[in-house]
């Protein structure tokens, strides 16, 4: 028997995006309206014949979220997939799984794969947490009487005991999740693939799903897939990577060598638009990944000027992912801040344990001199936070709000 579990050739996969150009058009003549619809028919017709997407718009592009990936992942490995958001992580993963076929290559996977993708994947909404345990197993392929062999291990593991016949629609997001992954990592699979399953639960859970994605690959023998932007466990629990970045392969190695490169990628990177060099423009940002990790906030401007600031101001607003504003800082508002006059230079703004619950966040930056604003960049830099303690709770709906805060209740009884 080959010890290789998953096997990987020239994976490519692309999307047809259609784009609405009439709606950009102000004035249009009946002769372009009669044309266009004539080559949207005719375009229509061949991609139906030829079994490929009817995709509404005027004119399509290709867009490639994958291109070219090529590795191998032998049995009792776990394989740490790294990359920004937008990199193919969760593509590969979902064609992996079988939800979407790709545009090319050739994939071989030995034995049976379960796949925990996002909170609530593979759950029927109005089944009880008894009745997609069994469910999830019949997908597998696995005999009713070897699911309850496992059954008891499931609930307990999930902590849902005095929930378990209660359909799932009702479960809180930390709940889905506990079931979810007690499903995928208890029902015998030969390879488990997880994705950010440890951006939702308590610091406990998260524990736990480490601890059984490591017992199911050195005790079991089993291969495990592992994406997450909590850089520390990948760190901590893989045993090798796979760093992605705009749907190509970068690296495939070693995980040291492999965090090395992923923070190459997340240098400063420049702003992709047209600098006014007349006027004091921010020419890049980025955030340290890892420490977004482990519940920290670094973020780093590169600015510069044709005239010497005096004082230099520089403001961040960070937005979750409804673009509603959390929270601003600059520097004119920090009092430990020792104003500087510069032409140019790098300004580092860092924030230790941030109250934010885990989720995906962006940061609009300013620059300035004085009462005047020079420079605006909205959505410079897109990052991912992970909480040290990301609580969940009981049957409550998820969480209100992107703060945490250290707030104490006490019931008292009548």
């Amino acid at each position: 028997m080959s010890d290789i579990a998953i096997s990987i050739e020239h994976l490519s996969k692309s999307y047809l995006v259609g784009h609405n150009t009439a709606r950009a058009e102000r004035y249009t003549a009946l002769r372009d309206v009669v044309s266009r619809n004539a080559r949207n028919l005719v375009r229509k017709t061949r991609d139906m014949l030829s079994g490929r997407a009817i995709v509404q718009g005027d004119e399509v592009e290709e867009f490639w979220a994958l291109k070219d990936v090529s590795f191998e992942v032998k049995r009792g490995e776990v394989l740490g997939v790294i990359g920004r958001n937008g990199a193919g992580k969760s593509t590969l993963l979902k064609i992996l799984s079988r939800i979407t076929a790709p545009t090319d290559g050739r994939i071989k996977i030995a034995g049976r794969v379960a796949s925990l993708l996002e909170v609530g994947t593979g759950f029927h909404p109005e089944l009880s947490g008894r009745e997609n345990i069994f469910l999830n197993g019949a997908i597998l392929g696995m005999k009713r009487i070897e699911i309850q062999r496992k059954f008891d291990e499931i609930v307990a593991f999930a902590e849902v005991e005095r929930f378990l016949d209660m359909p799932v629609k009702r479960y809180s997001s930390g709940m889905y999740a506990r079931l979810a992954f007690s499903v995928a990592a208890h029902l015998e699979p030969d390879v488990l693939i997880v994705d950010e399953v440890l951006a939702v639960g308590d610091a406990s859970f998260q524990k736990k799903c480490m601890g059984a994605m490591r017992d199911a690959s050195t005790r079991d023998g089993k291969t495990v897939l592992f994406v997450s932007h909590n850089l520390s466990a990948i760190r901590t629990l893989c045993t090798s990577s796979l760093v992605l970045s705009g749907g190509e392969q970068v690296f495939s190695g070693p995980v040291a060598d492999g965090l090395a490169r992923y923070a190459k990628l997340t240098e400063i990177s420049e702003v992709h638009r047209s600098l006014d060099r007349t006027r004091p423009c921010i020419e890049g940002a980025s955030v340290d990944e890892e420490l977004a990790s482990e519940g920290h906030l670094a973020l780093r401007v590169l600015f510069s000027s044709p005239w010497t600031l005096s004082p230099v101001l520089i403001g961040a607003v960070i937005h979750n992912e409804q673009r509603m504003p959390i929270f601003g800082i600059n520097t004119d508002l920090d009092p430990s801040n020792v104003p500087i006059s510069a032409k140019s230079g790098v300004a580092v703004l860092k924030i230790q344990n941030l109250s934010l619950y885990s989720g995906t966040y962006t940061v609009d930056i300013y620059l300035g001199e004085k009462n005047e604003n020079y420079d605006v960049v909205e959505s410079a830099v897109t990052f991912t936070f992970i909480s040290p303690s990301n609580l969940t709770s009981g049957l409550s709906t998820d969480l209100i709000g992107s703060m945490r805060v250290n707030g104490q209740w006490r019931i008292l009884s009548k």
